[in-house]
């Protein structure tokens, strides 16, 4: 059986959110009729939408949590609020409801005026309500496992935003399943927001220069040997209060995973280092329930003329599947003004899922849905984002304006949307709901844009899972074509033509995948395996005996090496891997009939 490679598509964004509610209306009321104090009018509000930012040791740059505090920016405050740059929340109001909500109504925003053009008043002592306390250490307690960032970076004094990776290596001896994650990032004034990623086949090492050092880049594409697609958010950006997953969607850890915090870091006017830290809650309950994370994206279409207002891209994609919409989490950069995403459902019926109308790439954000939505199977979900890349857009990076196409860099752009999803309960008892989602998503990006690697690599991975050999083969060539000489691809098109019997193509393409990489265990594995099949017992015992040694607990290799040790007739060391395959897996079943076969022969 071979071990195909399959890189996942990454999303940047925050499974932790704590809702907090607020009366509003009878407030508003009251004011009206006995004038507006801090006390009974704007402390809930402000406490409610500002106080999670402004506290010590957040990154609001004062404190907004007693009267003198807001008394001494009153000011600022109604003119911030009025113009709706603060608090920082994107969504526009809709049907469905978003956990922490931040909007302030046209009353709410009101009252700010109001009260400063009264005179500042602080009202009756009776009406004020408890300020929020907030925990200076780790807010769901000392964690299980707290992780520190092997190396710091330092953040330069001036200059445009950065992007750098810091790798955890969690020590862990068996899975673990997680119920919440804590992002402390260090010096919270130099963090925009992070994403946390699970890396489970140590992809990302790659990347350092050395070990423990870190590595730049702002999109990330992370490797996975088997069908595990991501589906958790996880997020930090200021202000953010970690809550823990529902009991039945803990987060898989198995030994050897690795965690990688993606981190958007603001110059602060002098060089700074920074030094992440990760704390990780552990439960004894596994996942029974699987989210998705899907995207929607047309990145192919962005290219942007200088001087465009309105250049709009869209993407739609119809579930094969029921699903519950979890959570919501838009991505673009500074071209970005609006952005729609609607779903149309089986009746015909058009309802608003996320509509933003003043995008600001500062304040992206993953946003969790009250309720969950359900989504029946047919409906179908659509994206349309509008850029202005003229001298009249603020936040454009170019002065004066430029062509802009997609890309990783802040100054190019991005179309993404991206949905977490949770698939109704599986009716039909021979496939994963999560599958075909993934395959059909897979799909529709190969048909939008044949020039997607990532679309052809992971489509042909689920079609080879489901012995579509044949046909894996051609996507695993055409993502070839796009990256040619990748050890991941090699390795994939070596294994499909292995499964199809086309021993000399799995060979050359595995052989390959090894000169490429020779540190890849799937690619020793597999070519050993090929060459062993196809009577090359000298030369699959050389690769062989590599993977064993790259993964030493590894029951399949050693296995395997036995077999081909007595193939080649070198029994005396065949039986102590076969035995070492026993030790580690004593259920192994290839292991116990070749040691039979040899210590009892018929």
């Amino acid at each position: 059986m071979t071990s195909l490679s399959k890189p996942a598509a990454i999303a940047s964004a925050g499974i932790f959110f704590f809702a907090l509610v607020a009366s509003r209306t009878s407030r508003t009321h009251a004011a009206d009729e006995r004038g507006v104090t801090f006390n009974r009018d704007l402390a809930p509000i402000v406490f409610r939408t500002c106080a999670p930012c402004h506290h010590p040791g957040e990154a609001g740059p004062f404190s907004l949590l007693t009267y003198g505090d807001v008394k001494s920016h009153a000011r600022q405050i109604a003119d911030v609020t009025q113009k709706r740059i603060m608090p920082p929340w994107l969504p526009e109001p809709g049907e469905w409801k978003f956990n922490d909500d931040l909007h302030l109504t046209p009353d709410e925003i009101a009252l700010f005026a109001k009260w400063v053009d009264a005179g500042m008043p602080e009202g009756a002592p009776s009406d004020l309500p408890p300020a929020p306390r907030f925990n200076s250490g780790w807010h769901l307690g000392e964690p299980d496992l707290i992780l520190h960032a092997e190396s710091f970076f330092e953040v330069p004094a001036s200059g445009s935003d950065v992007y750098w990776n810091f790798i955890f290596h969690p020590p862990l001896e068996k899975t673990r399943w997680v119920r919440a994650i804590e992002i402390r990032p260090g010096e919270r004034r130099l963090v925009h927001h992070a994403n946390l990623i699970v890396d489970r086949t140590q992809s990302a090492r790659r990347q350092e220069k050395f070990p423990g050092s870190g590595f730049p880049g702002m999109e990330l594409q992370i490797e996975s040997e088997t069908f595990d697609p991501d589906g958790h958010f996880l997020f930090w950006k200021p202000g953010t209060i970690p809550e823990p997953e529902p009991h039945d969607m803990a987060l898989r850890l198995d030994p050897g995973n690795d965690l990688v915090l993606n981190t958007h870091l603001q110059p602060s006017g002098k060089a700074e280092k920074i030094q992440p830290a990760i704390g990780i809650y552990f439960t004894g309950e596994p996942a029974t329930k699987f989210p998705l994370l899907l995207q929607l994206e047309n990145d192919r279409k962005l290219d942007i003329p200088a001087g465009e207002k309105h250049f709009v891209v869209t993407d739609e994609f119809e579930f094969p599947e029921p699903v519950s919409l979890l959570a919501i989490y838009p991505h673009a950069h500074y071209l970005c003004r609006d952005m729609l995403a609607q779903a149309k459902f089986p009746s015909g019926e058009t309802k608003t899922l996320l509509h933003i109308s003043r995008w600001d790439l500062n304040w992206q954000a993953v946003f969790t849905y009250t309720t969950p939505i359900d989504l029946p199977a047919g409906t179908r979900v659509s994206m349309r984002y509008s850029y202005d890349n003229s001298a009249d857009n603020p936040a454009n990076p170019n002065s004066p304006p430029q062509r802009v196409l997609a890309g990783n860099r802040a100054s190019d752009e991005m179309a993404h949307l991206w949905l977490q999803v949770l698939p109704k309960a599986n009716t039909h008892q021979d496939h994963d709901p999560r599958r075909v989602l993934q395959e059909a998503i897979a799909w529709h990006h190969v048909q939008n844009n044949p020039g997607d690697f990532e679309a052809h690599y992971n489509l042909a991975a689920m079609l080879q899972a489901r012995g579509e050999s044949l046909q894996s083969i051609e996507h695993f060539r055409l993502a070839l074509a796009i990256k040619p000489g990748d050890a991941t691809v090699e390795n994939a098109l070596g294994g499909a033509y292995f499964a199809a019997g086309n021993l000399p193509q799995a060979i050359a393409h595995l052989s390959v995948a090894v000169r490429a990489r020779p540190d890849y265990f799937d690619s020793q594995y597999n070519l050993g395996l090929a060459l062993a099949n196809s009577g090359q017992f000298p030369q699959a015992i050389e690769h062989l005996r590599v993977a064993a040694n790259l993964h030493p607990q590894d029951a399949d290799a050693e296995a395997n090496l036995g077999g081909a040790l007595a193939a080649n007739g070198e029994t005396k060391e065949a039986i102590a891997h076969l035995r070492r395959a026993i030790e580690l897996n004593p259920q192994h079943a290839l292991a116990r009939e070749n040691l039979a076969a040899i210590t009892n022969p018929q």
